[in-house]
């Protein structure tokens, strides 16, 4: 999921557009892209939309974020996005580890009643300090919890804290990249509201690249992308990839657990970093690239 594309839920227009697009993810959006008397319109157009065929069709991730779970609005976001061909729900305003079973176990509720078969994960953000202080237990609050989504908007501007400042993002980014890697979750970069700032959304998103995130949310098509071009795995990293894991099968039938690649000695923390490329470029599209 290099690229995730929100999609306002007010705006049906662009449904058929960021289909259409490159985003490896689209996020339809009710929460804070839709003015509270717009939510039910809104909903009601998604909820069409994900009964269409251009979603049954589509090879892109399929997100909903959904009103917080203290909103009035969230037992009818379950209801209408519990469905089939949605892969994640993005679970905003999140803080803790009780919410997070809250909205897993009403999620489950919600998939008996639509008779969803496939479980839906939870996509968590991680936007207030107190809920960056708790990553780590969100992450592990419930198997449904596929990965953390940062938001620096929420985070940083209450506080005064400069975005500007690439000491401040760096500092957000590994603290929630650790902590998601304490469970095994993926993290994806935050939004970058500056739209016409190439340099500056490139150089978030490098950032964030150099961590381990997985992708970076993007609110407009231009920044598609520069987030597939940014997270796309080089080739040269490509290639040494399939060398280690090449490697590692030889050393495997010959007993040895360490061994040497380009130099460089190999154990099992760069052999599952290898494996975790070559399936990250395969999950992009390319297969070819990863064979």
């Amino acid at each position: 999921m290099r690229s995730k594309l929100f999609v306002p839920g007010s705006r049906a227009e662009l449904f058929a557009k960021a289909f259409a697009g490159s985003a490896d993810a689209v996020s339809f959006d009710v929460e804070d892209s839709v003015p509270e008397a717009a939510k039910a319109r809104a909903r009601a157009q998604i909820a069409d939309f994900l009964g269409s065929g251009a979603v049954a069709r589509t090879r892109k991730l399929v997100i909903v974020r959904v009103n917080a779970l203290a909103s009035p609005h969230f037992s009818a976001d379950l209801d209408a996005f519990a469905r089939p061909g949605v892969a994640m729900l993005n679970l905003p305003k999140a803080e803790g580890v009780d919410e997070v079973r809250q909205a897993a176990s009403a999620l489950e509720e919600a998939e008996r009643r639509n008779g969803v078969i496939s479980p839906i994960g939870l996509l968590v953000n991680i936007e207030s300090a107190r809920a960056l202080r708790r990553a780590s237990a969100i992450a592990d609050a419930h198997p449904r919890v596929a990965g953390l989504q940062l938001g620096l908007g929420d985070l940083f501007e209450p506080h005064g804290i400069e975005r500007r400042s690439a000491d401040n993002v760096h500092a957000a980014l590994f603290a929630l990249r650790v902590a998601a890697a304490e469970s095994g979750r993926f993290v994806c970069d935050s939004a970058y509201p500056l739209l016409d700032d190439e340099a500056g959304f490139r150089a978030e998103a490098e950032l964030a690249r150099r961590l381990g995130y997985r992708g970076k949310s993007c609110v407009h098509p231009r920044q598609v992308a520069w987030a597939n071009e940014i997270f796309r795995a080089a080739e040269p990293d490509l290639a040494q990839a399939r060398r280690i894991v090449a490697a590692a099968a030889r050393a495997a039938d010959e007993g040895r657990g360490a061994f040497v690649v380009d130099g460089k000695m190999i154990d099992l923390p760069f052999l599952r970093r290898a494996q975790a490329i070559l399936a990250e470029a395969a999950g992009a599209g390319g297969n070819d690239a990863a064979r």
